[in-house]
């Protein structure tokens, strides 16, 4: 993947009211919209149709954005369905909501994927004519899709790993890195987790993989040692699972990485009951509502804010546009997906690493 610079990407990053004002105009120009109410229709007056498919609908960030889908729907006149996966990893509930829009007729489905075996079902899809756009999650087969939006997680993991180096100060980096998963790939546990390591100054082995990586050397301020990488499912039960196993084998652990905002609520807990939360370092990725607050708390030092009603809201846009005007979304200069936006949070901003505070960030959270 081509990562901009972080000064260019923030550069462009609109992080208020107008983040989500744009939205509508961002990538199709002037386009034709149903009134409020009334249904969109297509060229030959049916009801324009749209699947959103998400990892859970019980993770804040996946609620957030089914607010987003449903507003935007609601506002173009457009039907929009909703479905989950039972857990996060769940591929088999996704593809019967493919196969399901596919029987329907949707004019298009908005997914954020759980796992590769969901592609299959998605080149189905796009072979029935549906318009395919992977939400937060770019699939492994970028013929799976028409197009990603989403974060650019790799951004993400480098702006909380350099706040972090900084943080440190010369100090020896003792790392606890908390993935999604350990079973299969998928491209925000990698791009996140990479993201981090490079963010921190670590060479990486394979930036396709996670934990190939030297189990110490040098980063950017000093010594480093990675004690370990545990899958959390991105879930607070198993983020706490994760930390205890990682605190079993080293107990000095003072950095830790997690995959989201749930995960590092779930091993903070596991380090508290430990005992061992005094100059504890904790970084993720997420900028709910509830993470800002986290962030507030010092629960969590730093968090990378994505905005997920965006990236919804942008789907159905695009989709309804497709259909009503022929116009298609194009990808952000530079990269392979439409980039949706990233800024770092924290209450304790650190010299050459651009951030808003917790305040600025609460105005824009979502959850």
């Amino acid at each position: 993947m081509n990562h901009e610079s972080p000064g260019a990407i923030r550069r462009r990053l609109v992080l208020a009211g107008s983040l989500m004002a744009s939205a509508a105009l961002a990538f199709t120009g002037c386009a034709s919209s149903g009134a409020s109410g009334e249904s969109a229709s297509g060229a030959e007056g049916e009801t324009i149709s749209v699947s959103l498919i998400t990892k859970t609908d019980t993770n804040p960030f996946f609620v957030a954005m089914q607010e987003g889908a449903k507003t935007a729907a609601e506002d173009l006149g457009v039907e929009i369905t909703l479905a989950a996966g039972k857990e996060d990893g769940d591929e088999d509930t996704q593809i019967q909501a493919v196969e399901n829009a596919i029987s329907r007729g949707d004019a298009g489905i908005l997914i954020t994927p759980n796992g590769p075996a969901v592609e299959d079902a998605l080149v189905k899809a796009r072979d029935a004519g549906l318009y395919v756009i992977a939400l937060d999650t770019p699939p492994g087969d970028p013929e799976s899709v028409d197009i990603t939006f989403a974060t650019d997680n790799y951004l993400a993991g480098q702006e909380i790993g350099k706040w972090a180096a900084a943080k440190l100060d010369g100090e020896k980096a003792t790392i606890a890195m908390i993935d999604l998963f350990d079973d299969k790939i998928v491209s925000v546990d990698v791009a996140r987790d990479q993201g981090f390591l490079d963010g921190m100054g670590i060479d990486l082995a394979d930036e396709s993989k996670n934990g190939d990586e030297a189990q110490t050397g040098e980063y950017s301020g000093g010594e480093y040692e990675i004690v370990g990488n545990e899958a959390s499912q991105g879930a607070e039960d198993g983020g706490r699972t994760a930390a205890e196993t990682l605190l079993s084998k080293n107990p000095d652990i003072n950095v830790v990485y997690t995959i989201n905002e749930p995960a590092a609520y779930g091993a903070y807990e596991a380090f508290k009951a430990a005992g061992a939360t005094d100059d504890l370092v904790v970084v993720s990725v997420d900028g709910g509502c509830a993470g800002i607050e986290a962030v507030t708390d010092g629960v969590i030092g730093a968090t990378s804010q994505q905005y997920p009603l965006k990236m919804a809201e942008l789907g159905v846009q695009a989709i309804h546009d497709l259909v009503t005007t022929g116009e298609t979304p194009e990808v952000s200069e530079g990269l392979d997906f439409y980039n949706t936006g990233v800024a770092l949070v924290t209450d304790e901003p650190q010299d050459g690493v651009e951030s808003i505070d917790t305040a600025e960030a609460s105005e824009i959270c979502w959850g």
